[in-house]
Parts: structure tokens; sequence; C-alpha cells
């Protein structure tokens, strides 16, 4: 029988980051971002610049890459009337998401927190995933998105929970920053740069470090 992790026994909340967590979304980022430079005349992304917005928020990316704020107020003006399901198609669901999703529940509860904007709703719609998170927090939710840990407190506050209570599972820098500032057990995800309390390459490791 599974026996749970010291660290974990208290955990009643597990949360995920999205893009490179749930989703293997470093393809969407640079399809969606490089559509976005190409109608404003710009190149398309470099190795640095896709990195940083799949950690940042959608108006931090486009600061980042257009740094011309005329250009940039076009580029956002334009975004929002492009949408993103067009793009929802080069999103991959990460393997065993939602068997361990369905595992977890009723037993812990489950949540998201991302620095994904108005896109968040619609890629758990058009994965039919949405019914298996209790709480989603994107970066339209706080006014300080991630590496600040207010998305992560929201969960904490949510749910009536101590810090140690919850389990945050994160592939980045920012979702390290997020989790220690916010006093949260860090699970971290294919980045062994990161320091974490657990490090996983496949999300089923984690029913093991829960118990299950």
């Amino acid at each position: 029988m599974p026996v749970t992790d010291n660290r974990t026994q208290r955990t009643k909340v597990v949360a995920f980051d999205c893009d490179g967590v749930m989703f293997d979304s470093r393809e969407a980022n640079r399809v969606y971002y490089d559509h976005i430079l190409d109608y404003c005349g710009l190149p398309g992304m470099v190795p640095e610049q896709l990195v940083y917005v799949h950690m940042h928020t959608v108006d931090e990316s486009l600061a980042y890459l257009i740094r011309d704020d005329t250009t940039r107020g076009a580029a956002q003006v334009y975004r929002r009337q492009l949408g993103y399901q067009r793009f929802l198609k080069y999103m991959q669901m990460e393997p065993g998401l939602v068997p361990l999703l369905e595992t977890l529940r009723p037993r812990f509860k489950t949540a998201v927190a991302t620095n994904r904007t108005d896109t968040m709703a619609r890629v758990l719609a058009d994965n039919h995933i949405d019914h298996l998170f209790d709480l989603v927090v994107c970066a339209l939710d706080v006014q300080f998105p991630k590496p600040h840990p207010e998305a992560l407190v929201k969960v904490v506050k949510h749910f009536s929970v101590a810090a140690d209570e919850v389990l945050f599972v994160g592939d980045s820098q920012v979702d390290e920053m997020a989790a220690t500032a916010a006093g949260i057990p860090f699970v971290a995800y294919r980045n062994s740069d990161l320091t974490a309390d657990f490090h996983i390459r496949s999300l089923t490791e984690l029913a093991r470090i829960v118990g299950l």
C-alpha cells in the first residue's frame, strides 16, 4: 500500500501550473506570439524569448517582445480580437493528467494557479477537464502574477487550509519563487534545476507522493 511522504501527510489541496505541467504548450506559445509579431511586422521569437513567454503573462510577454509603445498597443488590440481558439490544436495534454486528477478527487481538492489570462477557461473547457478542478486562479484574478505568491495565497484562503496543506506542481523558476514566497511545498516537474521538495518526471509519480 502506498505510504505518504512525511512532507505531504497534511496535504489537502493539489494545485497545478498549466503550461509545462498540465500541457506541453511551447509550440502553441511559439505559433501564437510569432503570429502577433508577424502582424506587427516584427521577426519571430528567438529561443530565449520563447522561454520567457512560456512563464509569464501575455501582457508581460508582449512588453518583453515589443518595446515600442505604439506597436505594442496595436498588438494588444489585435490579440484581443484574435482569440486563442485556433492555437489550442498545438497544445498537447500531458500524459496521465486526467487519470491523476480522477485519482486525486475527491480525497484532495484540485486547483490551477497559472499566469495565463483570458485563455485558461477555454483551454480547460475544450479539453473537457474543467469539471476536474475545484478552483482556477489565473492572472486576471490577481493583482500580481507569479512569481508573486498572490495566486497561491488565493488557493490557501479559498479552501481555508494552511499553506503546508497545499502542494503546488510547477516547472519554472517563477513557480518555484511563488511557492517559496507562499510557504507552500513545491513539486518540480521535469526541471532538475529548480529547488523543490520533490522532483518528478511524470505526473503519475505525484499519486505516490501523496500516498495514493
